[in-house]
């Protein structure tokens, strides 16, 4: 079993900063793939950016790509994602997911592949 505990999220003005934390825990946690999606209002969760713990691989959304980067600290076991230039599109629910069985040289984009998921943490971005 994998436990993800999210933080960081809040109401930002548009073009400003926040970074968002993913606290990991679980006997399997160190072989899982980890991600950060998003669901608003009215559309479908979204595959925002993923990361291996050995940070030999990450990959973006093209809506975030040049905006967001994701890291990992595997000592603290924490997934981070910092968002730059915020939009008003990317206000959201933000979720931390851990998938145990990711691909080798590449990432699940679709949420149901992803079998842990965190309790979510609002980012609102003003206008």
């Amino acid at each position: 079993q994998v436990q993800l505990v999210e933080s960081g999220g809040g109401l930002v003005l548009a073009v400003g900063s926040l970074r968002l934390s993913c606290a990991a825990s679980g006997r399997t946690v160190s072989s899982c793939a980890m991600a950060w999606f998003r669901h608003a209002p009215g559309k479908e969760r979204e595959f925002v950016a993923a990361v291996t713990w050995s940070g030999g691989n990450i990959y973006y959304a093209d809506s975030v790509k040049g905006r967001f980067t994701i890291s990992r600290d595997s000592a603290k076991n924490t997934v981070y994602l910092q968002m730059n230039s915020l939009k008003p599109e990317d206000a959201a629910v933000y979720y931390c997911a851990a998938d145990e069985y990711p691909l080798v040289a590449a990432f699940h984009v679709g949420p149901g592949y992803y079998d842990w998921w965190g309790q979510g943490t609002q980012v609102t971005v003003s206008s």
